[in-house]
């Protein structure tokens, strides 16, 4: 039997994930093969339900699904459930369970390069599934003042009052005047936002910080305008591909109960994009 896993997600053909899952597989001789699936909004009920399928391994859950694919599954883990997004999918005897690898996967991609200390203030821009995960992961990391800002400020304000629990976490409309303080005093600033896929730029680069670790969880292009935008203020930078493998190890370990080979996946990562 050859299990069915895959991505899905809206649209979808830009995804590496298939590449870096498949060395894993085939290097660990798992018979599996594993898709990409465009599935619009309206069709999601429906393809949930063909995952019950008792050859289905499970799935990823990528943009613009992993908010509302949480009401089709059966179960969450805590992490999930706090989160409030869902990017992995396990079949069990036909039974769903929602986990969430982003924000694992987020914070070991940031201690590889370091880290940034905890107590310092971070900018997270973006409000979506994504962000959710990111905030998640800085506040278990213990970051700072936590701001977000968002295009729709009612969003970040939701994301905010979900995940702050006491701690100090504001947010704004994206064009908030508290912008321009923030990010030139916080030593970490995170896109979680499309933004940057086509060459756009969601801050002028004046206003990129310069003593700061600037990640953009786009990994393709590898440098984004935002990167290349803190690189040239001296800043530090990261894209999205250690995060993207990262949580893509943590996924395969949920299938299949084994430790993939990470530097085959990373491999593989590397020369999807060219």
């Amino acid at each position: 039997m050859v299990w069915r896993v895959g991505v899905v997600g809206y649209p979808i053909q830009h995804s590496i994930s298939p590449a870096i899952h498949q060395a894993a597989f085939d290097a660990l001789g798992i018979p599996a093969r594993y898709e990409r699936w465009a599935v619009p909004p309206a069709d999601l009920p429906a393809w949930v339900a063909s995952l019950r399928n008792a050859q289905t391994l499970g799935a990823n859950v990528t943009v613009p699904h992993k908010e509302a694919v949480m009401p089709l599954l059966d179960t969450f883990s805590s992490t999930a459930h706090a989160i409030g997004a869902v990017n992995t999918i396990v079949q069990r005897d036909g039974q769903l369970h929602g986990d969430n690898t982003d924000a694992a996967g987020f914070l070991r991609g940031l201690a590889d390069i370091g880290g940034v200390p905890a107590g310092a203030p971070a900018v997270l821009l973006g409000a979506g599934g994504a962000a959710r995960a990111v905030a998640y992961a800085l506040l278990q990391a213990r970051i700072g003042p936590l701001s977000i800002f968002n295009r729709h400020p009612e969003r970040a304000r939701a994301l905010a009052a979900d995940l702050g629990r006491g701690a100090s976490v504001e947010a704004f409309a994206l064009d908030a005047p508290e912008r321009r303080e923030r990010l030139a005093r916080c030593a970490l600033l995170v896109n979680t936002t499309a933004v940057g896929l086509h060459g756009e730029r969601l801050l002028p680069p004046e206003e990129v910080p310069t003593h700061a670790l600037v990640v953009d969880i786009i990994y393709n292009p590898p440098e984004t305008p935002l990167l290349a935008d803190a690189a040239r203020r001296g800043a530090r930078t990261l894209n999205g591909l250690p995060m993207l493998v990262y949580q893509a190890a943590l996924a395969f370990e949920r299938w299949t109960g084994r430790q993939p080979p990470l530097d085959r996946m990373f491999a593989a990562a590397r020369a999807a994009l060219g």
